[in-house]
């Protein structure tokens, strides 16, 4: 069985820690939070409504020497997040889920949801060579939030929210 993890945060900055890979029987799994992504300003524009978006990257690399590394897997997906004050719920979609809807009533469970991926599978363990070095790079950024356009020049201030973390990287053995 393989288990690796690794987890780093910093004060301020949106990070990507409590990184976890493992297996199954069959497949690598990765999983993995970001951290200090929701300040006061994208809390409070999501509170009012607007659609907000982290768009994610995952990719699976074979590390070889003297050669090109080699893709085994690329990922992009996405976590939108919506509140109706009307009914005072949380609506997101998480694309990796085949854009699965889940609705929940509480902030702290939809922020949970909107920063943690979680069992994503990143190959069949049959694509993986025994004794092989490898390595799995992800980030996550806060997609530039778009309003309607009359509202464009009395919230410009909303582009200063944007956030793009570093790329992390795990190194294993297979």
């Amino acid at each position: 069985m393989l288990f690796a993890s690794w987890s780093f945060a910093k004060e301020k900055d949106a990070v990507i820690s409590d990184i976890v890979l493992t297996n199954t029987r069959d497949d690598l799994l990765l999983y993995f939070s970001v951290k200090n992504c929701f300040t006061p300003d994208i809390t409070k524009a999501i509170e009012n409504g607007i659609p907000t978006t982290f768009t994610f990257a995952v990719g699976l690399y074979e590390i070889r020497d003297f050669w090109l590394d080699r893709t085994i897997a690329k990922f992009r997906f996405q976590h939108e997040i919506v509140y109706d004050n009307l009914k005072r719920l949380y609506t997101l979609k998480l694309s990796e889920r085949d854009n699965g809807v889940i609705r929940v009533k509480d902030f702290r469970t939809a922020k949970k949801l909107m920063s943690e991926v979680v069992a994503l599978k990143l190959t069949s363990l049959k694509n993986l060579k025994k004794g092989s070095h490898y390595q799995v790079r992800m980030m996550a950024e806060l997609d530039k939030i778009r309003l309607p356009y009359h509202l464009n020049s009395v919230l410009f201030f909303l582009s200063l929210w944007d956030f793009e973390t570093d790329w992390y990287t795990l190194d294993f053995k297979f």
